[in-house]
């Protein structure tokens, strides 16, 4: 497959963006001319990718190369069509401007540095990149980077930090920018019918496979989906979801799923609890108001409760009911992950007549797998996986 986003195909994920900036950087680093539509090899893909580049230079007297381009996603309410992208590259300081090092290995010879509108995990201060966006950069730097050198790579999004501001990357402890957590070539629009229709056909292709027993998990987003993998959910039965989720979970029941897992993050799958499926922010939010609905039913104080309207995210009220006691917020969100479980076998019964079970499992902003509802408890169990006490 041959993707030129400069003919209007496809838009492209921003790791690829990146990744043709970065290489125009190096090329103009190491002293070549200038080539506007850079080619791109992709893992999996059968041919290349062709990415249109604004402009490369280099500067300092050769020691830096530069490349900007602007990102299309062709996605139009993507905050990230249209963003400027900056790639700095220079040979790192301990390999001097000439003199080779031979102690550079095929692991170290790329440094990534965040710069400015970046995001970088809280925790750590590193780097927010999927392995689909270091892989993409190791394969389109490492010909261009001669042998015993260390190329330091500083990518920067100039109005990223703002633009973060209107994510939930701080929900999952990314802070200053913009996360390059993308894993295809391809964007995906999670609110869109054409990204249904796809994730419907993923579907009925997983449960017509030979190893299909009747189980299969449905995660919401990246972030859902890499840490499924890590707990251990069965990997060829995990199905990464746009929010789209009441048609999904009608479609699974309908193609002989038994037992289905849902697994996200709490400020999603809370619109599930108060009877909304469809998660898209620009359809419905009342995710305040289903946790204030479902405290008022838990009994808790009344004082508690009335505190939620002081703040303006969801996670700023959890973290006012553990602070006043982890008990009551214990409670409080396995009630959510049970409301989620009955709500959704309602919103199934209105569709048909199934015996599908429905698991509900919620991880929090530190991505600690936290809460789960009776059934999500008990599928959990079968697949060996344990929440965080």
């Amino acid at each position: 497959m041959k993707v030129n986003s400069s003919k209007g195909c496809i838009g492209l994920t921003l790791p690829v963006w990146v990744a043709a900036c970065a290489r125009a950087a190096t090329e103009a680093l190491i002293g070549l001319p200038f080539v506007p539509l850079q080619t791109l090899e992709v893992q999996g893909f059968e041919e290349t990718v062709e990415v249109p580049i604004a402009s490369a230079s280099a500067f300092a007297c050769g020691h830096l190369g530069m490349g900007i381009c602007y990102a299309d996603s062709g996605l139009n309410l993507d905050l990230t069509n249209g963003l400027e992208i900056w790639t700095v590259v220079q040979w790192h300081a301990e390999c001097g401007d000439r003199d080779l090092n031979p102690e550079i290995t095929s692991d170290s010879w790329l440094q990534l540095i965040a710069g400015s509108g970046v995001g970088k995990f809280e925790s750590s201060g590193e780097a927010c990149l999927s392995e689909f966006a270091i892989e993409l950069l190791r394969r389109n730097l490492r010909g261009l980077v001669p042998k015993g050198r260390r190329l330091r790579l500083e990518i920067i999004f100039p109005k990223g930090r703002e633009l973060s501001m209107r994510t939930s990357n701080h929900a999952f402890g990314v802070v200053d920018g913009l996360a390059l957590i993308g894993t295809q070539v391809e964007p995906q629009s999670s609110a869109s019918p054409e990204q249904l229709q796809k994730t419907l056909e993923q579907l009925r292709n997983q449960c017509l496979d030979s190893e299909f027993s009747g189980g299969l998990t449905l995660v919401i987003g990246e972030n859902g989906l890499d840490l499924a993998l890590q707990l251990g959910l069965p990997s060829k039965f995990l199905l990464k979801t746009g929010n789209w989720l009441g048609p999904l979970i009608v479609a699974a029941a309908d193609v002989g799923v038994k037992q289905l897992l849902l697994f996200g993050y709490h400020g999603k799958l809370i619109k599930l609890a108060g009877g909304i499926f469809h998660t898209h922010h620009h359809l419905a939010d009342a995710r305040l108001e289903v946790l204030t609905a479902l405290a008022l039913q838990e009994e808790l104080p009344l004082k508690l409760i009335k505190s939620f309207y002081k703040v303006d995210s969801l996670e700023a009220a959890l973290l006012i009911v553990e602070d006043k006691s982890p008990a009551l917020a214990k409670q409080l969100w396995g009630r959510v992950a049970i409301e989620v479980e009955q709500r959704s076998v309602t919103y199934m019964a209105r569709h048909g007549s199934w015996d599908m079970e429905i698991g509900a499992a919620l991880f929090d902003r530190n991505r600690n797998l936290r809460w789960a509802g009776d059934k999500g408890l008990e599928i959990l169990d079968v697949y060996g996986v344990k929440m965080k006490a």
